[in-house]
């Protein structure tokens, strides 16, 4: 069994003082037994509405801010995966990442794929997309973790692709902003996403005004075993293979499917 943590806080526009709210929030985490801490997308710096700022505070992977991150995880001794604004591909634009790391260092990095143009925003005029790349994983003793963002919740293919590399567990790190029946949206695709795949599913939002808030951990069956409101704090739920399995048994949906999920 692997204790796994969602941490709802609302990340600044200073990558310093988003990484010391994220140490305290580790230091809670690690307290009540974590293994793992689900911090929510764009961690590393935020700012509301998108400006020229982004590029300027953009870091790659090896910068400062993933960095503490490594030293965070060392000094707990658990697991952490956070969103982060890395440096783009040009001087236009940049990447919304999510990192996953430990004492050891950099375990997994997903891009995110689908960039949320859509309920009047436009991710892509300042964020490019990630490239078609293998399915980002990484494992805690006999369970397999996978990497996703926020708006690909909304594409049920980018879950599917995790379960069939092996993924038990689910990470969505995102920044589901509030609007008329957002919550509801955002409770939904994650209960179906682990009822769809009987997996896990682990997911940090900001906290209200400009998140829903209401970070969670889903079984395999869909059911809530961990959640906070509205607040900035910390949820943990133990999550287990064995669970897995005996859903499966019962409901072997993914042996059953006759099509697969192809990249266009």
């Amino acid at each position: 069994m692997t204790a796994v943590a969602v941490a709802q806080f609302a990340p600044a526009a200073s990558a310093e003082a988003n990484l010391e709210h994220i140490a305290g929030l580790i230091a809670t985490a690690a307290g009540r037994g974590a293994d793992l801490v689900v911090f929510p997308e764009y961690a590393s710096y935020f700012t509301d509405p998108f400006d020229e700022s982004l590029r300027a505070h953009a870091q790659d992977l090896d910068g400062p801010f993933v960095t503490g991150l490594i030293d965070l995880a060392a000094r707990h001794d658990v697991h952490v995966v956070a969103g982060l604004l890395e440096r783009g591909s040009d001087a236009q634009r940049v990447r919304n990442t999510v990192v996953a790391v430990d004492g050891s260092g950099l375990l997994a990095r997903y891009r995110k794929l689908h960039l949320y143009d859509a309920f009047g925003q436009r991710e892509s005029d300042w964020v490019e997309p990630g490239d078609l790349e293998p399915p980002q994983t990484f494992a805690i003793g006999d369970l397999t973790f996978g990497l996703m963002t926020c708006y690909d919740l909304r594409f049920p293919e980018v879950a599917r692709l995790l379960a069939d590399a092996g993924a038990d567990v689910m990470l969505v790190p995102a920044e589901w902003v509030r609007g008329p029946l957002k919550e509801h949206q955002w409770r939904t695709l994650l209960h179906a996403r682990a009822i769809e795949n009987t997996v896990y599913v682990v997911a940090a939002d900001h906290p209200p005004p400009l998140g829903v808030g209401h970070s969670m951990v889903v079984d395999p069956q869909g059911v809530e075993i961990a959640a906070i409101g509205t607040a900035t704090d910390v949820a943990v739920a133990w999550v287990e293979k064995a669970a897995i399995d005996r859903v499966r048994r019962v409901n072997p949906a993914l042996a059953l499917r006759r099509l697969s999920v192809t990249p266009r």
